[in-house]
């Protein structure tokens, strides 16, 4: 089962998808596997991955280190296809796609990233993913964010049809959708 979270930082939406992903782990009696997206870019970075590492220590998550092209770690030397992923997060990814780490700016990221997580969901079948909910600020910013922002809510919209459940967490509240 594909599963997509969606919500606002701090909200309980990672410890719940590896709460999610461990479940589906131990039923089916799969590898676990976490893939990290997030490239540190400052110290504040580096303290919020220590935080996630420490959260699943114990929980028999593999982690895979993959900040841009998805799939690709599907091809990696003993990744199981068929186990169970927790994907964290489509932020992150979006990111790195969209703002490379030589400085360039790929506008059109939202595309390849949307069909990546489409793809990986269709060949994988049992992976948790999770997302930041962004949307809420009235304000406008400048055109680059925008589009990040139009972006994401692309991803988040095809991956919501790819999945087979659909969560909203909001203050700590966990509404499913599909």
């Amino acid at each position: 089962m594909n599963i997509f979270i969606s919500g606002g930082c701090k909200n309980g939406k990672s410890l719940h998808a590896q709460r999610l992903a461990q479940a589906m782990a131990r039923e089916k009696d799969l590898p676990l596997y976490y893939i990290a997206t997030m490239i540190p870019r400052d110290a504040e970075d580096d303290i919020r991955i220590e935080r996630h590492i420490e959260a699943r220590r114990g929980w028999g998550f593999t982690t895979l280190e993959q900040p841009v092209d998805l799939c690709r770690c599907l091809g990696d030397a003993g990744v199981d296809v068929g186990g169970v992923f927790l994907m964290d997060s489509v932020t992150a990814l979006l990111s790195n796609e969209m703002f490379k780490a030589d400085g360039s700016y790929d506008s059109d990221a939202g595309t390849k990233v949307a069909a990546e997580l489409a793809d990986f969901a269709a060949r994988t079948g049992n992976t948790v993913f999770v997302s930041d909910y962004i949307y809420s600020d009235a304000r406008e910013f400048d055109e680059v964010t925008e589009n990040y922002r139009r972006s994401l809510a692309f991803c988040d919209r095809e991956l919501a049809k790819a999945c087979d459940q659909v969560i909203e967490v909001s203050f700590g509240v966990f509404k499913e959708w599909k």
